[in-house]
């Protein structure tokens, strides 16, 4: 006789991270912070098929900075999510955002190609796009 399948600690893990803010050690000074998540995915919402990206995220910190664990964790979130590149983007922005406050804040997701069309979506805090 079968069991029914437990989640895996990881999948657990997954299902319940938040972004953590932490403490900025320097507070005082201006820095960049460049992060790169190259294992992103995300389901089509009109095909259902997956979609896959490397996220950049680059900010200057103000009080806080995101904890990497619990980042790496909450983007692994949208891996079972019907979710347009833009949207995923945008709400990623949105959530460091609303976190951390940050001085400056870019999200890049540079989506693989599929049926032939790369798409980059980015977001900034400054709106220059050039």
């Amino acid at each position: 006789m079968e069991r029914a399948e437990e989640k895996r600690y990881g999948e657990k893990a997954i299902e319940e991270a938040e972004l953590e803010p932490w403490e900025n050690p320097t507070p005082e000074r201006d820095y960049m912070i460049d992060i790169t998540f190259p294992e992103f995915s995300c389901l089509c919402p009109r095909s259902g098929y997956p979609d896959y990206a490397t996220i950049r995220i680059r900010y200057i910190p103000d009080r806080y900075i995101v904890e990497l664990k619990s980042l790496k964790l909450w983007l692994n979130k949208f891996r079972n999510r019907y979710i347009s590149h833009e949207e995923a983007t945008n709400e990623i922005y949105r959530a460091l955002e609303e976190t951390l406050k940050p001085r400056f804040l870019e999200v890049v997701g540079d989506f693989n190609p599929r049926g032939n069309v790369h798409t980059v979506i980015r977001v900034r805090s400054d709106g220059r796009y050039d």
